[in-house]
Order: structure tokens, then C-alpha cells, then sequence
């Protein structure tokens, strides 16, 4: 895909992977939508870009359309990224009793309904677009699950539930979208430089630094970002998800 003058969504986009997901689609010729709970934080990105700033809720229907607009108003939408989510960890049953059922729910309506109201929208936008390039390729849908999908942990009930379905929506999503030249992909990554884990102590930082097998880091934002730009070049990669994680495997805790 030739991202010179399309028009690309990506939600999420306040901060970490979104963020740094905007940066590269931009520098890559994208005109960029930043879409994000925090209108300040989407504000912020957008003026860095060159780009448009939405505010929202993933899960809202009305939210994620007026951004889709605004994107449609830069140029042909062939581009969505979902990066929103939220993880609050809690046991299946803790101190203070079982898991709080209103917690699982937000936690599945954000990281699953968000990822599938963003994708369901902008395929349909994405539908009536001309067919481009060699391949007569409409769009691309890249969503975020985590390798919590496979190896969750203690206290990850939720978040590697709702990272599961991610993973679940991708094949299914792929081959119904597969007949009108839209693809769908999603990245599972490993332990990220994000927001969610800035406000560890240094101890904890320090021993996830050692899980990684190669590089021994945790993943950068602009590691997301170039793995979503190599995606976009890569017309066969389609249905798939693939992990970025330094061959890191998590343990049970």
C-alpha cells in the first residue's frame, strides 16, 4: 500500500504505540486522524503530525464515526489502527472478594468492542473507496491484542481475554473483508515502553528488562510503528498476528 496521500485513522493515538504510530504514518506521506479518550492528548499529537484530532470512545458508534469523517475529509481512508486499551489488573478472586463484573466488562467493551466498532466502521468506508495499486487493495485494518492473549498472568483475567478476542476477530475479519481488497491484521506485542508500565518502581522495570530474550529492552513505540509500516507495504500479510515481543515468553507471574 502507498500511504502518500491516504487518509489513516488510529485510535489510541495520544500516547505510546498510537502515538508513535502517527508519527511514522505521517512521516510516511499519511494524513493522520489522532483519535484518543483525552482530547488534549489528541490535540497534542495532531499539531505534531500535521494531522486531525478526535476525541472519543472507542466503543462509541457515534464517537468513532465523526472521527471517519474527518478522516474522510484528508483523503481516500485505506488506514485504521486500533491501539486503545486499558489493562487494570485483579484477581479472579482477590483480597477483597471475586473479580468485579463492571470491571471485566470495561475492560472487554475498550480492548474487544472498541477494536471491533473501529474495524466494522471503517471497513464500510473503507468499501467504497476505489480499488489502488497493482493488487486493487481498498484498505488495511491493523489492531493491537498482546502476548497476554496466549501466556496471561495472574491478575490478567480480563486484559488476556479481551486480547484474545483481538486475536480471534483477525482470520474470520480477513476473509470476509478479503473480497472487497481490505486487509486485516493484528500485532501482539511483548512488554512495551508505554504509559502502563511508567509508573512501575524500578525493581519491577528492572526484572522485566531481563524477560526478553533478544534485544534485552523492553519495545519501543517506534517498533510498533515500523512493523505497522512494513505490514501496510506487504500485500501478502493478511489474517495474520504477529507477535513483538524479543521472543519473550511470560511466566505465570
Amino acid at each position: 500500500m502507498d500511504l502518500q496521500g491516504i487518509a489513516a485513522l488510529v485510535t489510541g493515538g495520544g500516547s505510546g504505540l498510537g502515538a508513535a504510530t502517527a508519527e511514522a504514518l505521517a512521516a510516511a506521506g499519511a494524513r493522520v486522524v489522532v483519535f484518543d479518550l483525552r482530547a488534549d492528548a489528541a490535540a497534542e499529537v495532531a499539531a505534531r503530525v500535521g494531522g486531525v484530532a478526535a476525541a472519543g470512545d472507542v466503543a462509541d458508534p457515534a464517537a468513532v464515526a465523526a472521527a471517519l469523517d474527518a478522516a474522510a475529509a484528508l483523503g481516500p481512508l485505506r488506514l485504521a489502527v486500533s491501539c486503545a486499551g486499558i489493562a487494570p489488573p485483579a484477581r479472579v478472586v482477590g483480597r477483597d472478594g471475586p473479580h468485579d463484573l463492571a470491571l471485566f466488562e470495561k475492560v472487554l467493551r475498550v480492548n474487544l468492542v472498541g477494536t471491533f466498532n473501529v474495524m466494522r466502521l471503517a471497513a464500510a468506508r473503507m468499501q467504497a473507496t476505489e480499488p489502488a495499486g497493482p493488487e486493487g487493495e481498498r484498505g488495511l485494518i491493523v489492531n493491537t491484542a498482546s502476548i497476554a492473549a496466549y501466556e496471561g498472568q495472574f491478575g490478567q483475567c480480563a486484559y488476556a481475554s479481551s486480547k484474545a478476542g483481538v486475536v480471534g476477530l483477525t482470520l474470520p475479519a480477513a476473509r470476509e473483508l478479503a473480497r472487497t481488497g481490505i486487509r486485516v491484521m493484528t500485532i501482539a506485542p511483548g512488554l512495551m515502553e508505554t504509559p502502563m508500565l511508567a509508573g512501575l518502581p524500578d525493581p519491577a522495570r528492572e526484572a522485566l528488562l531481563r524477560l526478553p530474550l533478544f534485544p534485552q529492552r523492553l519495545g519501543a513505540g517506534a517498533d510498533f510503528a515500523r512493523l505497522v509500516l512494513a505490514i501496510a507495504a506487504n500485500p501478502m500479510l493478511n489474517g495474520e498476528t504477529i507477535r513483538l515481543d524479543g521472543a519473550l515468553r511470560l511466566p505465570p507471574q
